[in-house]
């Protein structure tokens, strides 16, 4: 019985180390990268107010000055190392052929929204639910999305060959 006690006290320390610098290791790596989640763009519609764009902090950590070091002007030498700067998201200009109708379309695996003009649509912003994967086609026609979860497939077609854009979402 205390041979059995030994051995699983053993093995649960031993587990317990591996899990700790294994932790560790990856902690140490993860740290030192910049992970910024993708956004989406604004969406402009007629009558909507819009908010200016914010710039985006990143998760690495950025020496601060420190006090007894002189500041340095902007007209000085560029430093040996690159440093990372941060910008705003620039802003999707329409293009002429569309109308600036944006239409949002939700769906059982994800959201579309396509920029609906006279003659031609533009997608916008496509995002599948979680579970669900996308795909994207595009010809001078027609734009097609589609998610899949498993055997389930969800499409959300945009054509305008035949007149202005016309949207049909369909469960497979």
């Amino acid at each position: 019985m205390r041979r059995g006690l030994v051995h699983v006290l053993a093995w649960t320390l031993a587990t317990g180390a591996a899990v700790t610098l294994s932790w560790w290791g990856v902690h140490t790596v993860m740290a030192g990268t910049a992970y910024d989640p993708p956004r989406a763009l604004p969406i402009r519609a007629a009558g909507a107010t819009t908010q200016e764009a914010k710039p985006l902090a990143t998760s690495s950590p950025r020496p601060s000055p420190s006090p007894s070091s002189p500041a340095r002007s902007r007209q000085s030498s560029p430093s040996p190392t690159p440093t990372p700067s941060v910008s705003k998201t620039p802003v999707a200009k329409p293009s002429p052929t569309t109308s600036g109708t944006v239409r949002s379309y939700d769906t059982d695996g994800g959201r579309v929204v396509f920029d609906l003009g006279a003659a031609s649509a533009t997608l916008v912003m496509a995002t599948p639910d979680t579970g669900w994967s996308m795909q994207t086609w595009k010809t001078d026609t027609w734009i097609r999305v589609e998610f899949t979860s498993g055997t389930d497939k969800v499409s959300v077609i945009c054509t305008w060959h035949d007149g202005p854009p016309h949207v049909d979402v369909g469960n497979y």
